[in-house]
């Protein structure tokens, strides 16, 4: 008996002509994966070690120099756009598949792209195989929250013929299990917000395909009507406070996860303790 395959959740195809889109037009501000790239080197710049070889996947790349500041490692980078791969001569990851051999690096920095692919689990399996033993892997995605109040407004404009627009998205607790199944050591899951105003909710679409962020979710697409349209209009713009704009949310999940190294500080055996904690804290009130 042959097994089908689970229906794919996104396209690939569709996310590569929107990356692809993003690259070859007069450039936006990218804030979003500039925010991603503030909170992975305030991260990195608190870990005393030198990494001679670095992996950035995805939008990491243009931030290479604000990452890894002062130090100094041979540096490889990999994009999901073709066009990019092909102007900047880098690697292209295609299908899930990371074209790279299994410990080839002591540091692997992803900024978003990760909770738009088909296979997480899978994927984050093979950032943690990239990785030589003790090395790091640091990590940035949307995570549950993220255009909370664009989802709620397309809801209430279509009424009871409600579509898909808005990726599904992944909280801090499932995402955390991922990454401890996955077999990164000593992880570290947390999350921060970014709200954003906007005056019309057409500026803030017109960020996110600058940033080649949208829609890529598989199957035919839906599309507003005209009357939809004009209605997410004025849902909208009820929404907005006395400067006449919209708070919008984006919600970052940062990771961080070492590859299994023998050498690595492992947690005490449960029940090993001398003192228990109930004795410890008296002991401290007199």
């Amino acid at each position: 008996m042959t097994l089908e395959k689970p229906p794919l959740i996104f396209d690939p195809t569709r996310q590569q002509s929107k990356l692809n889109r993003a690259i070859t037009r007069i450039p936006g501000d990218p804030f979003l994966w500039r925010h991603m790239a503030i909170e992975i080197a305030d991260r990195l710049v608190d870990i005393d070690r030198q990494f001679e070889n670095v992996l950035l996947i995805g939008p990491a790349g243009q931030y290479e120099k604000d990452i890894l500041a002062e130090r100094r490692p041979t540096v490889t980078r990999a994009t999901f756009s073709p066009v990019e791969a092909k102007s900047e001569n880098i690697a292209l990851v295609e299908s899930d598949l990371l074209p790279f051999d299994a410990e080839s690096f002591d540091l692997v920095i992803c900024l978003g792209m990760l909770e738009s692919l088909n296979d997480l689990p899978g994927i984050l399996v093979q950032l943690r195989r990239l990785l030589r033993p003790d090395g790091l892997f640091l990590g940035s995605i949307f995570g549950a929250g993220t255009l909370s109040t664009l989802k709620s407004v397309m809801i209430a404009a279509e009424g009871d013929s409600v579509g898909i627009h808005i990726h599904p998205q992944i909280d801090l607790k499932t995402i955390s299990e991922l990454v401890v199944r996955a077999g990164f050591a000593l992880p570290v899951i947390d999350r921060d917000d970014l709200t954003v105003r906007y005056g019309q909710f057409k500026r803030l679409v017109a960020d996110l395909r600058d940033m080649g962020l949208g829609n890529i979710l598989s199957g035919e697409p839906r599309y507003f009507g005209k009357e939809a349209y004009l209605s997410l209009e004025r849902e909208w713009q009820s929404r907005a406070d006395g400067d006449g704009k919209v708070s919008e949310n984006f919600t970052f999940l940062q990771l961080l996860g070492w590859a299994p190294s023998a050498d690595q500080p492992k947690p005490a055996r449960r029940g090993s303790a001398k003192v228990s904690l109930a004795e410890a804290l008296s002991s401290k009130v007199k």
